[in-house]
């Protein structure tokens, strides 16, 4: 039988052990990869007068501390909608804490009473603002969140809530507000508007005329507000929501769906919260 010469047994000595360094570590790396874990649940939380229901969001896989985004709902109150763009959110890597600004999780069935619940929290700012301040502690208190970065979004009513606590100083690092009324009961301040802005509205909304977004971005522009205002075209009032058009023709109102406004909106949001945390 012919010798195998040394040098050749090295080199296929060598190749075995390489190729076995790459198994192993091939299969590290498919064990550092973690599949998201999104882990939902109900949250009770209170100021002096009123018990709210919140739900908070987050992905269990992360380890460490993320900042917290608190959603604030449209007029119809704490709702499924609200919940999904809290668990889109988290899907992104925060922790989410869609908040109850009416109190024991109310929700409005017509627009009537969506009104008046709506009114009821503008009326009475001091209230308000505990109930916000309240739901960014909760949120702040929980194990997955880095309390130093807080941000917070809004749609319709919402959106008014989170622009209002902004310029009532309220410590937060951004605020992003969507189809959102302008016409705010606390007015811009320079020595309390800290926070980075954006306003994503739809041109064509008529719940918002160009005379409160003319007035929005001068009250902006004198106090050196850092913020961004974008009117998408053709896009109509509760543009982000797919509900928007059935609820539109139910109560005969001018709501519609715009799928590309939607997009690009949320594309604005993560491009916000990538700069500021």
């Amino acid at each position: 039988m012919q010798k195998i010469k040394t040098p050749l047994i090295l080199t296929i000595a060598i190749l075995l052990f390489s190729c076995s360094n790459k198994s192993s570590e091939n299969k590290g790396d498919e064990q550092a990869v973690k599949e998201p874990n999104i882990v939902g649940v109900e949250v009770s939380y209170a100021t002096d007068s009123t018990e709210m229901k919140g739900y908070i969001v987050y992905d269990e896989s992360i380890e460490g501390k993320r900042p917290g985004i608190l959603v604030v709902h449209e007029w119809w109150g704490h709702n499924n909608y609200t919940r999904e763009r809290a668990n889109m959110l988290a899907e992104l890597g925060y922790t989410a804490l869609a908040v109850d600004m009416y109190g024991d999780g109310k929700q409005a069935e017509h627009p009537e009473d969506a009104g008046k619940f709506m009114n009821q929290v503008i009326s009475n700012m001091d209230e308000a603002k505990a109930r916000f301040t309240k739901a960014i502690e909760t949120l702040q208190n929980h194990p997955s969140v880095d309390a130093d970065k807080i941000a917070a979004i809004g749609y319709c009513f919402g959106g008014s809530v989170v622009l209002t606590m902004a310029n009532a100083g309220v410590d937060l690092d951004a605020v992003a507000a969507f189809h959102s009324g302008l016409d705010l009961p606390i007015q811009p301040n320079a020595e309390t508007l800290k926070v980075k802005i954006l306003v994503c509205n739809g041109a064509a909304d008529p719940f918002i005329p160009s005379e409160s977004v003319e007035k929005f971005k001068a009250d902006m522009d004198a106090v050196g507000a850092d913020y961004k205002y974008i009117s998408y075209e053709n896009a109509v009032h509760a543009f982000t929501s797919p509900d928007a058009d059935e609820l539109g023709k139910k109560f005969d109102l001018p709501l519609a769906y715009d799928e590309k406004a939607d997009n690009d909106s949320w594309s604005e949001l993560q491009t916000l919260l990538k700069s500021v945390f």
